[in-house]
């Protein structure tokens, strides 16, 4: 496990070093549930958020969480791919006290008050209040494990060391095991992804750990009170309907919790702002576009829902949108590199190994994935530039101008080309005010929104080339529009 840095510290480190030193301290053991417990409740009577990071889930999952934690149980999310349960489990580290004292060199962590492991016990009997003592981080305490069909009894709960047993030990002797990732997590939380990726045996080697607390390896049981929070992840479609948890298993979790993608339009863009790691400027109206992009394929018949539509598609696709405005501005020479409209062609090609299609669409990936994405852009303009009148922009393309754009056009030729009259700047100023665009950049950027909308209400036309390149004009053909 990597060392914790001294910076993630919110409280210095506590000094005792013996366990006669922690006595005096006056520290009181307690267990893995009561800290959790307790801590939730502490942070709650406080005002205080818990779980930082989690977008959406508020009147929804979270109250589910804190009830199944105050009750102690172990827990088991439910949920399509990309709905944040790993991200919520890993949350659930912070609810650990900082610091805590462990028996120094103990293989599973023990507390010094409570050795359990045959070598601790000896060792706290003859050194008395001696035992040399050592304090772990929260962080230390949270341990993932993403479950495969190849996971073995010996990863998750442990076997016998040959090593140990060639020293002479015997084979039944509970130190010749080399204990497995669970019980190291003694004193901790364990999360185990995608849990019914395990196989059957596996899942049945975890039935004591869950319920009695002890392990058996190898044909022998060695009693260890254990001191462990099981918590898991799973898709439910291999939950319920492909049986590949086993039902004892299912019936040792406490607490079984559905997710779910954000049921608004604004927890789905916080979610892309949060999340995505955008080299480049992405103005917020962009984000919404890619947002309701989701949002409709996760709706649209012709895409598999079964295997969901993860948040991971629109944080792709954000991250797209600005590495192509990056692009543009290197190969432009712009300063400063602002997502444009133009930038969503990018996306389609990036997203579309993505999202599962339903069969009998092969072929047409690319169609739909374009028709939602120019709906996601003509619902963003109507609900961000309803009630703009933007006929001075028909008007100067009517005059025979045209507005071209494209990935390596820069934002002060698309400015230019729209050219100087009044009107059409009072336009741009009010669509600018609205959007808060304030540079060059930004204000070639709410053009082009605007442009693109007055093409999907065919308004007026757009003439695309093979070079990447786009022209709005008026006195072409009509194009398919929304």
């Amino acid at each position: 496990m990597e060392a914790v840095a001294e910076t993630d510290f919110d409280t210095p480190r506590p000094d005792p070093t013996t366990l006669g030193d922690l006595r005096a301290s006056g520290h009181v053991e307690r267990g893995v549930r009561d800290e959790i417990r307790n801590n939730l409740l502490t942070a709650l009577r406080a005002g205080d958020d818990p779980w930082a990071g989690i977008v959406g889930f508020d009147d929804t999952v979270i109250p589910q969480v804190e009830r199944a934690l105050i009750a102690g149980h172990d827990v088991v999310m439910l949920g399509e791919r990309g709905q944040g349960k790993t991200r919520l489990l890993r949350t659930l580290a912070g609810l650990l006290d900082e610091w805590t004292p462990v028996i120094d060199g103990s293989e599973l962590d023990e507390h010094p008050y409570t050795p359990i492991l045959p070598a601790s016990i000896r060792r706290a009997a003859e050194l008395g209040d001696d035992l040399p003592v050592s304090w772990r981080h929260r962080s230390e305490r949270y341990r993932e494990k993403l479950a495969t069909p190849d996971t073995s009894v010996a990863d998750l709960v442990g076997d016998v060391d040959p090593m140990k047993v060639a020293q002479g030990r015997s084979l039944g002797d509970p130190e010749t095991i080399a204990f497995g990732l669970i019980p190291r997590s003694h004193r901790g939380i364990i999360a185990i992804n995608e849990l019914p990726d395990l196989s059957e045996r596996i899942q049945v080697a975890m039935l004591n750990v869950m319920e009695e607390r002890d392990i058996q390896v190898r044909g022998y049981s060695l009693r260890l009170p254990l001191d462990v929070l099981v918590t898991a992840s799973a898709n439910p479609e291999d939950y319920t309907n492909r049986g590949r948890i086993i039902t004892p298993l299912k019936d040792r979790f406490g607490a079984e919790v559905r997710t779910h993608y954000p049921l608004d339009l604004d927890d789905e863009t916080d979610v892309i702002e949060q999340e995505a790691d955008m080299v480049a400027s992405v103005p917020s109206y962009l984000v919404e576009i890619l947002a309701r992009f989701t949002r409709y394929a996760r709706e649209h018949p012709s895409i598999d829902q079964r295997s969901g539509v993860s948040a991971r598609f629109s944080i792709a696709g954000a991250e797209t949108v600005a590495a192509a405005a990056l692009h543009r501005s290197a190969v432009a020479g712009e300063q400063f590199p602002v997502a444009r409209p133009i930038d969503l062609q990018a996306v389609i090609e990036v997203l579309r190994g993505k999202v599962e299609f339903e069969s009998g669409e092969e072929g047409r990936e690319l169609e739909i994935l374009d028709y939602l994405l120019r709906k996601s852009v003509a619902d963003t303009v109507r609900a961000r530039l309803g009630g703009v009148d933007m006929r001075p922009l028909v008007t100067t393309l009517e005059s025979g101008e045209q507005v071209l754009t494209g990935d390596r056009v820069p934002a002060a030729e698309v400015l230019t080309a729209l050219g100087e009259a009044d009107d059409v700047t009072a336009v741009i100023d009010e669509i600018a005010q609205r959007l808060g665009a304030t540079d060059p950049a930004e204000r070639a950027g709410v053009a082009e929104l605007a442009l693109e909308g007055l093409y999907l209400a065919r308004r007026i036309d757009k003439d695309a080339d093979e070079y990447g390149r786009t022209a709005y004009l008026v006195g072409q053909d009509d194009e398919e529009a929304v």
